[in-house]
């Protein structure tokens, strides 16, 4: 009896693959949950601003007492936003052009040809973390008055302080892509077969560092869009998409339907970033690896 009992029993291989088995599934669950609870918590907000963008009335009810176009065939038609809208636009991709020009070389100077300055670099990306943005626009304004007053309230001025904000989101993408593309050693590379430093820069840095110019150049055109303090700051004068929409916040109580366009304008933009985040995402695919420090060096210690 007791050797029937003891061949009855399961191999311990077969009990520990059950065990992980199991343990896989609940792990497979458990992510499931918590990717539908983040998705049910993003997704839920813009499903009501999209409900409130075609309702007449939302009082007492789940769900609002009618729907109409009205709404998005004012905002659509309406000539301020459509100025707002341009303003925005124009003045992310101002802001992205200068950082994405600004950072590659001082990156890769920082890098290859003078070490030494890198803290200095680092140090000037770090700088709009620590400060304020309204901080940051009075020091400009204080700045401007006395060296160039006649720039004061001006586009190209919210340009230049747009720039200076959105520094750090370009400089540590580009200076991560460096990192992972191993720009040190393919400059000194080329170099050595009589390159200069321009052709360089052109032909071999920017070709392998475009993922993260990419997601820098959408991460500081995202950051200027929707900047509201330096915008009410230095550029009073001008319509952009978060200055007309404190405005029609402001101004509930006078305006019918501000909150209705305003919900027109908020999914306008949604689309916008979202459009721009899948052309990124699509334009990165395969090279996520890539991105992350340390990417180089694993692949040269696997020998690949």
């Amino acid at each position: 009896m007791a050797v029937d009992a003891a061949t009855s029993r399961p191999p311990a291989t077969e009990l520990l693959g059950a065990r992980r088995a199991g343990e896989a599934t609940l792990s497979r669950v458990a992510k499931s949950l918590f990717f539908g609870a983040a998705l049910f918590y993003l997704c839920v907000p813009m499903v009501a601003v999209l409900i409130y963008s075609f309702s007449t009335r939302w009082t007492a009810n789940v769900l609002p007492d009618g729907y109409t176009l009205e709404w998005w065939q004012q905002t659509l038609s309406n000539p301020r936003i459509q100025s707002a809208f341009s303003t925005s636009v124009m003045l992310a991709t101002l802001t992205a052009i200068i950082d994405i020009a600004v950072v590659v070389p001082a990156a890769y100077w920082s890098r290859v040809r003078n070490p030494h300055i890198r803290p200095v670099v680092e140090l000037a990306a770090a700088i709009p973390f620590a400060l304020p943005y309204i901080v940051i626009a009075f020091g400009l304004m204080q700045f401007s008055g006395i060296a160039a007053p006649q720039y004061q309230g001006t586009f190209a001025l919210l340009v230049a302080g747009h720039a200076a904000i959105a520094f750090p989101f370009v400089y540590w993408a580009v200076d991560g892509a460096m990192a992972a593309a191993g720009i040190e050693r393919l400059s000194e590379t080329a170099e050595a077969c009589g390159a200069s430093p321009f052709q360089i820069v052109r032909r071999i840095v920017i070709p392998n560092i475009s993922p993260g110019l990419v997601t820098g150049g959408l991460l500081s055109f995202a950051a200027s869009f929707g900047e509201f303090a330096m915008a009410q700051i230095i550029g009073r004068s001008l319509d952009t998409v978060p200055l007309w929409s404190a405005e029609m916040i402001r101004s509930y109580s006078d305006t019918a339907g501000s909150y209705n366009r305003l919900a027109v304008v908020t999914l306008l933009t949604f689309l916008l970033l979202f459009a721009l985040s899948a052309v990124v995402v699509y334009w990165n695919r395969g090279q996520t690896v890539r991105l992350l420090p340390g990417a180089g060096a694993a692949r040269t210690g696997d020998g690949r």
